[in-house]
């Protein structure tokens, strides 16, 4: 698919075993019914924003509006590119990055999510080992953040493998009780003696100035 005008579309990230890319349509639906299937146990809630509460097929919408909405509030100073990740062609869960006022403060964040039945794989490190090439290697950053809950250690242990070092703790309410959200804090010089796995970037340039990076 050639899209003139959202370059975008364009951009393929590719590890081993993952490619991450904007979805379709089709594949954005098939996205949001792998989150109706479920991302956690019900009984936890990793996020901050509690949006896998919702019902099923509510909360497949949800991802689907979520998808539009960061498009449509796109600025090359305030981005969020939530890509889809993609094994073997099969929908396995979605990994986003942003910024803003990038080509100044060089920091992105990042966050993620993958369905029940592709965890425990090791997905969750390759894919974001794939979002800190784009942003270490691709567009010139300095930094990265990342946050998980104090007591989520499978993301915790993803963030130190891939050589984030601790930065603090956060009191929030999530489901109206009281949550310690851990942040993590990557630099350069980290994310180069941690790096191990190959990532290959097709379509960056002509996005460059919509990333704040040009």
């Amino acid at each position: 698919m050639s899209v003139t005008h959202w370059p975008l579309y364009g951009l393929r990230l590719r590890t081993p075993r993952l490619e991450l890319r904007l979805p379709d349509l089709e594949e954005l639906d098939a996205l949001a019914g792998l989150a109706a299937g479920g991302v956690h146990d019900p009984a936890d809630m990793p996020f901050l924003v509690p949006w896998t509460d919702l019902p099923p097929e509510e909360r497949a919408r949800s991802v689907m509006r979520y998808h539009w909405r960061v498009l449509a509030e796109w600025e090359p100073d305030a981005w969020e590119l939530s890509l889809t990740v993609f094994a073997d062609g099969e929908v396995i869960g979605s990994q986003g990055i942003s910024a803003r006022a990038f080509r100044v403060v060089r920091e992105v964040g990042t966050g993620s999510w993958l369905g029940l039945r592709h965890q425990g794989r090791g997905y969750g490190t390759e894919m974001r080992a794939a979002v800190l090439h784009l942003a270490f290697a691709g567009l010139g950053a300095e930094s990265a953040t990342s946050a998980a809950m104090a007591d989520n250690a499978v993301s915790a242990a993803v963030s130190r493998k891939l050589g984030y070092r601790d930065n603090g703790l956060d009191r929030v309410s999530v489901r109206d009780v009281l949550r310690l959200d851990r942040r993590f804090v990557l630099d350069r010089e980290g994310w180069e003696r941690h790096r191990a796995v190959p990532v290959e970037i097709e379509g960056l340039d002509a996005c460059l100035p919509l990333l704040g990076a040009s």
